[in-house]
């Protein structure tokens, strides 16, 4: 049964009633907070933890630091082939199935991180084995992230669409608040000694609880029905081509204005969640359960603003929103850092805080943006390749560009004019977007087919060299 939104329209991918589409958000925000609980466990770990038990000794603490966020960034490096694989074969079989996996196999590999010993135990082995099971997680989490949201877009109203699949994306602060409450536990219980020997390692073999749980929850949702239509009509014209070779051929447009909406997203996040807790251990001198409070409440406040952004896109358009928080985003930077700087706790809270607001101005109306780009039989393809692919140079990169900035400048300046350059793309890139609030993905697949019925008409007359041709 399809849902008739407010505009008039048949929405056509959402379910009977509103309990059917709140399990399906539940079931994508299940691994969601899963994979990204083990993400930013890592990227906390590469600060606290990794920098001291799995590198050699440095002279200087940001040297270690900087070697660890470069074991960080080898899972953004990962996280375009997942995309792509992933990407590949949920457009063919359907998202439920590689979301399932992509759970296992990042579950499987965080838990394993704790097992890991250290560099006093086996020497250079350490490090290699932590670089090739971040490898993997993030393989996984590449996967995980346009299979989630498109479970809840391919479901969602027309006239909702921004609302609902901004859910999956507070999934996101979700798994970092479960994460830093895990960690906050476990540093108030045990001495900084006994943490960093062995009590870090708790944390990542909890994974494997969360990743039942989420597992579960995900074998009770099905694929949506626009997914199911569009998969047995593309059986019977079935393409030869691989899906993002496919996508890139027929929707550029679609995933280099993704890449560019991602860009400065992609840079802002990890710099407020990753880089500030290097900022203020190393530079400020704050001790970890203090950085892990002002996180918690930060991730809170992010988790709350993420749906309300994304109900602001359904109402007044996705690309004002994400214009707004990019224009916020470029300018946190110059006050931000010098707020941190104060030693106030509360001030500092404030300034997490605001840069969480701003990059939910941008974070939230992404899936309903990207998933409105692209056809049904390749929708998980270009969101993945938009999404994921940015990521190398970006998310990856801005904790090792910030702290090298850092250790070259002194000063956090570099660090801001670095940002609002990076925002700078991806305010390009909402000017060159299309409005597609209240888009029907109904009409993108009819005319995605019209397109394509086109093409192959036109082939034999090219075969044999008409003057259609040319064209």
């Amino acid at each position: 049964m399809s849902v008739v939104d407010g505009s008039g329209k048949t929405g056509g991918t959402s379910p009977s009633d509103r309990s059917g589409l709140r399990r399906v958000v539940a079931a994508s925000m299940a691994g969601t907070v899963v994979e990204w609980y083990e993400f930013f466990l890592y990227g906390t770990a590469a600060t606290l933890v990794f920098s001291k038990i799995f590198f050699p000794a440095s002279d200087s603490e940001l040297d270690a630091i900087l070697k660890a966020f470069l074991t960080y960034a080898v899972g953004f490096a990962a996280r375009p082939l997942g995309g792509i694989v992933f990407g590949h074969f949920g457009d063919r079989y359907g998202r439920k199935r590689l979301l399932q996996f992509s759970l296992v196999l990042v579950g499987a590999s965080t838990f394993l991180m704790g097992c890991l010993p250290t560099y006093g135990q086996i020497g250079y082995l350490a490090p290699a084995l932590l670089v090739l099971l971040r490898f993997l997680q993030g393989f996984a989490v590449g996967g995980e992230w346009g299979g989630a949201v498109l479970l809840v877009a391919e479901h969602s109203p027309n006239r909702s669409r921004g609302f609902w699949a901004s859910w999956p994306q507070s999934g996101v602060p979700g798994g970092n608040l479960l994460a830093t409450l895990v960690l906050l536990a476990l540093t108030a219980m045990l001495s900084d000694d006994a943490f960093l020997s062995w009590g870090w390692r708790i944390a990542f073999w909890l994974s494997a609880v969360v990743v039942l749980i989420g597992y579960y929850v995900r074998t009770k949702v099905s694929d949506a029905p626009i997914f199911t239509a569009a998969r047995q009509e593309a059986e019977q014209v079935r393409s030869s081509s691989f899906s993002a070779v496919e996508v890139l051929k027929r929707y550029p447009r679609g995933v280099f204005t993704a890449m560019g909406l991602r860009f400065g997203e992609n840079i802002m996040y990890y710099l407020v969640v990753t880089f500030t807790i290097t900022y203020l251990k190393v530079r400020e001198g704050m001790a970890t359960d203090d950085i892990l409070w002002w996180l918690l409440a930060a991730h809170a406040v992010h988790f709350a603003a993420i749906p309300l952004a994304g109900a602001l896109a359904d109402r007044i358009g996705r690309r004002p929103v994400y214009l707004a928080g990019t224009v916020a985003a470029g300018a946190w930077g110059f006050f931000a850092f010098p707020m941190m700087d104060t030693g106030n706790g509360w001030v500092i809270t404030a300034a997490i805080m605001l840069g969480l607001i701003a990059h939910a101005g941008m974070y939230a109306p992404q899936p309903a943006i990207m998933a409105e780009m692209f056809p049904t039989r390749m929708r998980y393809s270009g969101v993945s390749l938009g999404y994921q692919v940015t990521s190398i140079v970006a998310g990856s990169l801005a904790p090792v560009i910030a702290v090298k900035l850092l250790e070259i400048y002194d000063s956090a300046v570099p660090i801001a004019l670095y940002l609002a350059a990076a925002t700078a793309v991806t305010a390009v890139a909402v000017l060159f977007a299309r409005e597609t609030k209240g888009f029907d993905l109904t009409d993108i697949d009819r005319a995605d087919a019209a397109r394509a019925a086109s093409g192959r008409e036109r082939q034999p007359a090219q075969n044999r060299g008409t003057a259609t041709g040319g064209r």
